[in-house]
């Protein structure tokens, strides 16, 4: 065992299970004991963190997520990269830059089973959360694997300029889509979505009509849709699908909070007419796709034909009005929290 220079860290805590709308008061910072450095360990300082809609669901105490929930008055967890700065690990050396899922935290004690080195000089440390993280490749499995995009195929996506649609819109234009529509909120963000994220029409879905809108659009009929949000854009989209449509579901924040009017599940009776298939997908189920996807992203970053944009709050301090911003759409792009500067 080792005897490390911190023995604890500032981390995120969940002050209380949230009742509908999430809350910064819901939300603390304060003290963790960090663990004795073992065998195969790294003491990681965090220098980026990930902010990601499935930790909302993780702060209810039922079982609807597909990892564990996290306990009230014990941190948070996510992903984040950071600067080994002590290390029993051969795999994770001191001075390198690892992704691990011990963020909300300023200082974190990771394993060599669960981290990785990441090569920052292919791409820059925030964008192995981004485009090259697990975001990232959440697009690229839902577009290539689940909704197997092909040549001139006509592609909706909804929550188009959060993280996931970011890259989801790109990796469709990359696999051949003639035609990709994303829906966001607000003009300024339908505006980057078709300036510089490559879509070629935005859809406001605060002041637009998303089933109207698709329906002028895509008169012949949409191919695929890359669901965020279900809800009411699941049906508009479900009511625009070309027959034998695909949907690769992704998330449905919509119905995270509660809070939100949801439609009857008799307004799916489209998914029979038009014999859509509708999967649903859990990315760490198609890890075999990984090397391929950092190949092809890595390479479209490289040659400028992926666009990487994140918003980025400053300090761990500010995560819990990050968090609770980035679930009611604050964010364009990846939302992440900065931790520290590079050591």
């Amino acid at each position: 065992m080792t005897t490390l220079s911190a023995t604890t860290t500032r981390a995120v805590l969940l002050a209380r299970r949230p009742d509908g709308d999430l809350h910064p008061e819901d939300l603390e910072v304060g003290e963790i004991d960090l663990p004795v450095l073992a065998s195969g360990d790294a003491l990681v300082r965090n220098e980026y963190m990930s902010l990601d809609p499935n930790a909302r669901g993780r702060m209810n105490s039922g079982d609807m997520v597909y990892t564990g929930n996290f306990e009230v008055g014990g941190p948070l967890d996510g992903w984040a990269v950071g600067t080994v700065i002590e290390s029993r690990s051969t795999a994770l050396p001191t001075g390198s830059t690892v992704r691990h899922r011990m963020g909300y935290r300023e200082l974190a004690v990771v394993s060599e089973s669960a981290a990785r080195t990441v090569d920052v000089s292919l791409a820059p440390a925030a964008s192995w959360l981004s485009a090259l993280g697990q975001t990232g490749f959440t697009a690229y499995v839902g577009m290539k694997r689940i909704a197997a995009v092909g040549k001139d195929e006509t592609v909706f996506v909804s929550a188009a300029a959060g993280g996931v649609g970011q890259i989801a819109g790109q990796v469709a234009r990359r696999l051949g889509a003639s035609q990709v529509i994303g829906s966001a909120g607000g003009a300024e963000k339908c505006s980057w979505l078709t300036e510089s994220a490559g879509y070629d029409v935005a859809i406001d879905y605060r002041s637009e009509d998303v089933r109207e809108r698709l329906a002028a659009v895509v008169q012949d009929g949409l191919d695929v849709y890359f669901d965020n949000v279900g809800g009411n854009q699941l049906v508009a989209a479900v009511k625009s699908m070309k027959p034998h449509g695909r949907v690769a579901l992704c998330g449905m924040i919509s119905s995270l909070a509660g809070s939100a009017t949801q439609p009857g599940i008799g307004e799916l009776m489209d998914v029979i007419l038009r014999r859509v298939t509708i999967r649903g997908f859990i990315v760490r189920d198609h890890e075999d796709l990984r090397s391929e996807f950092e190949k092809d992203v890595a390479g479209w970053l490289a040659d400028g034909n992926l666009v990487d944009h994140y918003t980025v709050a400053e300090g761990l301090d500010t995560a819990g009005e990050a968090l609770v911003g980035m679930l009611r759409g604050a964010n364009t792009g990846k939302a992440l929290v900065r931790l520290g500067a590079r050591s």
